[in-house]
């Protein structure tokens, strides 16, 4: 039979009694307070957010609307914090030229991996850059001519009235 786990009850001071049978005494060193002591001056004075995350594109012609993942951050040259390593979708609009729709993949330096991540996000004690820069090139809208144009009207007509067929 199983016998139930034994109270413990405070004595005098920092002793423990377990049932008068067994006398402990719970002690800390000066060393292992002044360590934690050190430890939590140390984590209060270092910044926080050890990593910074940037990334810069830049455009030809420059001053071009940028979005990553349908939100728009900015004209080119533009520079923008984020968040997460991954696929992002760059969306390139200006008037005048093509519209660029791309992805653009980022992947995460040495020091951001698991486990390593923790030293540089939490306890590295100066601030890692992590930078990441591309460059687009937009091509000009192509105008059609007049006879390109007459041709698809009439291409765009014939399939309509085969539909109602």
């Amino acid at each position: 039979m199983m016998q139930p786990p034994l109270p413990i009850r405070a004595g005098s001071g920092s002793d423990r009694t377990i049932r008068g049978r067994l006398k402990f005494k719970v002690q800390s060193s000066k060393f292992e307070t002044g360590v934690l002591t050190v430890f939590m001056v140390a984590t209060l004075t270092v910044p926080s957010a050890c990593v910074r995350r940037t990334i810069t594109i830049t455009t030809e012609p420059p001053n071009a609307r940028v979005f990553l993942n349908d939100q728009e951050v900015g004209r080119s040259a533009v520079s923008t914090d984020f968040l997460w390593y991954g696929d992002y979708d760059v969306t390139i609009r200006k008037e005048g030229y093509e519209t660029l729709q791309t992805h653009w993949i980022l992947k995460p330096p040495w020091y951001e991996r698991i486990p390593l991540d923790f030293f540089a996000e939490v306890l590295w004690p100066g601030q890692l850059h992590d930078a990441h820069a591309q460059h687009f090139v937009l091509e000009t809208v192509k105008t059609p001519t007049q006879e390109e144009v007459i041709s698809r009207a009439v291409e765009t007509r014939d399939r309509a009235l085969d539909a109602r067929k």
